[in-house]
């Protein structure tokens, strides 16, 4: 690959921003802005009922946010005046035909004046509502591939995917696409994406027509989507429609330049535009917040697993490389690129443990009665069976009695609840929607990653400018003095 300027090529570009009003999406607007002003426009689609409320939608969900912080300082008063002209709110919904752009002036404009495609949108929560799932993770990237492909000046189409569409894959998993079909748990069966979207359809419209409460279909819903995640060998809705979002632009993206960026687990940024900002609990922030205050006490998970983090600007400078780089890029299969740190600089799960227990030591929670929650090194549980025994014990043998050990040992569970144990239950979904990846035996290849790193111009502000190497974090200085006051200031509040 050629190296290339990333600033100079990001001049007097237009680019369409699927997803911005979302983390990565936000931090990417962001770094747009600061690293070239000459950039000609930012088309950010967002779902809106009207112009006037997608430009209210970008202001305070994106630009009002202390991620923008750096851009104030520089511009002052003159911020919005810059926005206004550098960013283009459009209303719409990605998962309709031309993504819902209603306006058709609008519309012509957007696939006459766009350069490049990125798509960030994404549904995350593990156990989605299968239906659900299937419109924002796999029909909805389809739907954006069609409109990029209507784009006249289209020279890039990147999306976002996570490195965990290899399910629970071990060794070395490689940045391979998917084909059209493919399974994860052998020939056995054959997937074919739209007969599940039709069953999804079918199943809801069979619910409605016994009139089940809003809150038996959410759950009929999520549970349809583990079970069908699970037939073809991925562990949860997410990764599963996700990786079927791939397929259909492998499949579908003919000519069109076409890289797909797969993170691991993202984490607040380290560098830039300051260290720490983070928004929402991303995977691993709801142990990390649990712990501190006291309720998470027991840990399933092997210690010696590899907890695969990544700062979300890391991430961010990979997606900018990668579309420069892969610019008119017309290869008959998509550029995959993995972006995570377990080949790089591996951090493991007892590291992660170590460091909350530093951490929340000498900074404790305090609770709504203004009392320190003191914190213990906790269980760590090194095997599901050794979990489940755990909760057995400690929870429901009291509930239960004694004469049902045999009974709950033999059938994990299932089938012994009564409305009194739904805490118990919960605890057990949770646990296992993240059994995969707190018992991951998987390292994530990067060999394209270090060949991207390779076209940056040998310019020492660009180099800076987009670091993405993991090496030079040192974990326990990033989780203590980074992440967690990051998460303590941002979210826990």
């Amino acid at each position: 690959m050629e190296s290339v300027n990333i600033i100079q090529f990001l001049e007097d570009k237009t680019i369409l921003v699927i997803g911005a009003t979302g983390f990565l999406g936000k931090i990417f607007v962001e770094k747009i802005l600061r690293i070239q002003p000459n950039v000609k426009k930012l088309y950010l689609l967002v779902r809106a009922r009207d112009a006037y409320s997608a430009t209210q939608r970008i202001l305070n969900e994106v630009v009002e946010k202390e991620l923008f912080r750096v851009l104030r300082e520089r511009w002052g008063g003159n911020l919005h005046s810059f926005i206004s002209e550098k960013v283009a709110a459009v209303p719409g919904d990605i998962c309709c035909e031309n993504l819902g752009v209603k306006d058709s002036n609008l519309r012509e404009e957007m696939w006459r004046e766009t350069d490049i495609v990125l798509n960030f949108a994404a549904t995350t929560n593990f156990d989605e509502r299968y239906d659900v799932a299937l419109d924002t993770n796999t029909m909805a990237p389809f739907h954006v591939l069609n409109f990029a492909k209507r784009c006249v000046k289209i020279n890039m189409f990147l999306h976002v995917s996570t490195a965990y569409v290899c399910g629970e894959t071990s060794g070395l998993i490689t940045e391979k696409s998917f084909y059209l079909g493919e399974t994860l748990s052998g020939e056995t069966c054959k997937l074919n994406i739209t007969s599940e979207k039709k069953l999804a359809e079918q199943t809801l419209n069979q619910l409605q027509a016994e009139d089940a409460t809003k809150e038996a279909v959410t759950l009929a819903m999520k549970d349809l989507g583990i079970k069908r995640a699970r037939l073809y060998g991925w562990p949860n809705t997410y990764v599963f429609t996700k990786a079927m979002g791939e397929m259909l632009l492998g499949y579908y993206k003919h000519n069109l330049p076409l890289v797909i960026i797969r993170p691991t687990i993202i984490t607040s940024t380290c560098k830039e535009p300051f260290p720490g900002w983070i928004e929402s609990l991303r995977t691993i922030d709801s142990i990390i917040c649990g712990y501190g205050k006291g309720k998470v006490t027991c840990l399933p998970s092997c210690p010696d697993t590899i907890l695969d983090l990544i700062p979300a600007d890391m991430v961010v400078n990979v997606v900018i490389l990668g579309m420069v780089a892969n610019a008119n890029n017309y290869s008959s299969h998509p550029k995959i690129y993995h972006v995570g740190s377990s080949m790089r600089n591996p951090i493991k799960i007892s590291h992660l443990h170590e460091f909350m227990f530093s951490y929340f030591t000498k900074h404790p929670y305090m609770d709504r009665n203004g009392k320190e929650v003191q914190v213990s090194k906790g269980t760590v549980l090194e095997t599901w069976d050794k979990f489940q025994r755990y909760i057995a014990i400690r929870y429901l043998l009291p509930l239960k009695g004694l004469e049902l050990i045999n009974l709950v040992f033999r059938q994990y569970f299932k089938d012994i609840y009564t409305d009194s144990d739904r805490k118990i239950k919960l605890v057990m979904r949770l646990a296992e929607l993240y059994k995969p990846y707190m018992f991951f035996q998987g390292i994530f290849d990067n060999t394209n990653l270090k060949k991207l790193a390779t076209t940056i111009k040998d310019d020492e502000v660009e180099v800076a400018a987009f670091d993405f190497d993991p090496k030079c974090i040192d974990w326990e200085d990033y989780i203590i003095n980074t992440h967690i006051p990051g998460l303590v200031r941002y979210v826990i509040k």
